[in-house]
C-alpha cells in the first residue's frame, strides 16, 4: 500500500517491540522474566473501581465536553495545586484518555514546521516521535550520569535560540529514574519567563519519588502561563488500562488542545472521569503504600545490579527504573554493544530488558551503555532475575557460544 508520507516519520515505543519478542518466546515454551514495561503490578483501588461502577449504574455513558466534565476538572486542578503550588482552575484544565496524546496534541498546537524542540535524550521515544511527524527539529539534551541522570542546565540555556518553542522536561524521568534538581528548574525558569517559549512538564511519575520534595518548573514565578504538565492516572493510581491522563496550562494552549480533542477522540471516558475524581479526593493509602513498596525494591535491584561485574548503577531517585552502566559488562564478554547484551540476557538468560538505544539515538560523543530494567516487579522476581543476570555475565563460554551463533 501507499501510505501518507507522513507516516514515515512516525516513530514507536520500542519496549512494546521487546515485549512483543518476549511474548514470541514465551509461545514457544520458554521462560522469560520481563523487566522490560513500565506498568505499575499493583491493581487500581478498589474505591476507584467502585465510582467507576457507580458511575456506569448512573448512566454516565453520554458524551462530555471535549475538555471534560467541569467538577472533574476542578478536582484536577485542586489536585495540581495542592502538589505545586499552583492556582490552576477547571479552565486550566483538559483531560485526555491517556496521556501520551498530550505530547502531540503540544507539539501540534504550539510548533511550526522546522521550528526546534528540546527533549531529553536518553528519553521517553514518543517525544521524538511527534517532534518528527511535525517536521519540527529535534535538538536532544543528554541526560547525564555523572548528575544523577538530570542534565546540565548551562547546556540546556546554550541551545536555546531564536528557533527554539518548546522544551519538553521530565521529572522523575523515563527510562533513568533521574530528577532534575530544584536551583537547576529555578535558573532555567528565570532565562525563558520573558521569552516566546514554552516548557512540556512531563511529571507522570511526580509522586513516584523517594526523596526530598518534589519540585514542578510550573511553580515558579511566571511559569504557570507558560507550562504544559502532562500527567496520568496510569502509574501513580495503577491505572494503565483505564487510559485516563490530563494536561494543566493557560487558558489560551487548553482552549486549542480542547479544539483539537473535539477533532480527535470528542472526550475521555464519562464514567472514567468519575473514577479519576475519586482517585483525587480519595484516600490515598493505597498510592503511598505502592510507593514505599517500589522504595524497598529499588534499593534492592540497585544492590543487585552493583553486585554483577562490569556493572554499576546510579540510585534513581524516582519512577522505578533502573539505568545501571553496563560499559564494563559489555567489553568483558566481547559484545560491541548493550544491544548484544541484551540479546544475550534475553536468549541465554530468559530475562527481559531495554538498551539505552530503545530511548533514542546517542549523543554526539557519548560512550557508555546502558540498560533499562523496571523494577514493578515483585522482590521475588527481582532477585531471581538479578541472579540469571549476574549468572550469564560471569559465564563468558556461554557469551561466547552466543556470538558464535550470532556472528558477533
Amino acid at each position: 500500500m501507499n501510505f501518507a508520507n507522513r507516516m514515515n516519520d512516525l516513530g514507536n515505543e520500542n519496549a512494546f517491540k521487546v515485549l512483543a519478542e518476549v511474548l514470541e518466546l514465551r509461545a514457544q515454551g520458554k521462560k522469560i522474566m520481563s523487566f522490560c514495561i513500565g506498568e505499575p503490578d499493583f491493581n487500581t483501588p478498589e474505591n476507584i473501581k467502585q465510582r467507576a461502577i457507580k458511575a456506569l449504574n448512573e448512566n454516565q455513558t453520554h458524551y462530555t465536553g471535549s475538555a471534560g466534565l467541569t467538577p472533574i476538572r476542578e478536582s484536577v486542578a485542586n489536585y495540581i495545586n495542592k502538589l505545586r503550588g499552583t492556582n490552576y482552575k477547571a479552565e486550566n484544565v483538559v483531560i485526555t484518555p491517556g496521556g501520551k496524546g498530550i505530547i502531540f496534541l503540544a507539539v501540534m498546537a504550539l510548533v511550526n514546521e522546522g521550528e526546534e524542540v528540546i527533549y531529553p535524550n536518553p528519553g521517553y521515544p514518543i517525544y521524538e516521535s511527534a517532534i518528527d511527524f511535525f517536521k519540527c527539529k529535534r535538538v536532544p539534551l543528554p541526560m547525564l550520569e555523572e548528575k544523577g541522570f538530570s542534565f546540565d542546565v548551562n547546556e540546556l540555556i546554550s541551545k536555546i535560540n531564536n528557533k527554539t518553542k518548546l522544551i519538553i522536561l521530565n521529572s522523575p524521568q523515563n527510562p533513568t529514574g533521574g530528577v532534575i534538581p530544584k536551583e537547576d528548574l529555578k535558573k532555567l525558569a528565570e532565562f525563558i519567563k520573558d521569552k516566546e517559549i514554552y516548557v512540556l512538564s512531563d511529571e507522570v511519575y511526580c509522586r513516584i519519588f523517594y526523596e526530598g520534595e518534589y519540585t514542578s518548573i510550573a511553580s515558579f514565578p511566571g511559569m504557570q502561563e507558560k507550562t504544559i504538565i502532562l500527567d496520568s492516572m496510569s502509574k501513580t493510581f495503577a491505572m494503565c488500562g483505564w487510559r485516563a491522563g490530563f494536561s494543566v496550562s493557560n487558558k489560551e494552549i487548553a482552549a486549542k488542545f480542547t479544539d483539537l480533542a473535539t477533532n480527535l477522540f470528542a472526550n475521555t471516558t464519562t464514567f472514567t472521569q468519575f473514577a479519576m475524581k475519586e482517585a483525587f479526593e480519595g484516600p490515598q493509602e493505597d498510592v503511598e503504600k505502592m510507593v514505599q513498596e517500589f522504595k524497598k525494591r529499588r534499593d534492592l535491584i540497585v544492590k543487585l545490579l552493583n553486585e554483577v561485574p562490569g556493572i554499576k548503577c546510579h540510585k534513581p531517585i524516582g519512577a522505578f527504573y533502573a539505568f545501571p552502566n553496563v560499559t564494563g559488562a559489555v567489553k568483558a564478554l566481547g559484545f560491541r554493544n548493550a544491544g548484544d547484551l541484551q540479546q544475550y540476557l534475553l536468549h541465554k538468560a530468559g530475562v527481559a530488558v531495554l538498551t539505552r538505544g530503545h530511548f533514542g539515538a546517542k549523543n554526539p560523543g557519548e560512550t557508555q551503555e546502558y540498560i533499562r530494567l523496571s523494577y514493578a516487579t515483585s522482590q521475588e522476581e527481582i532477585k531471581k532475575g538479578l541472579q540469571k543476570i549476574k549468572e550469564a555475565v560471569e559465564n563468558k563460554a556461554l557469551a561466547d557460544e552466543f556470538k558464535k551463533e550470532r556472528g558477533i
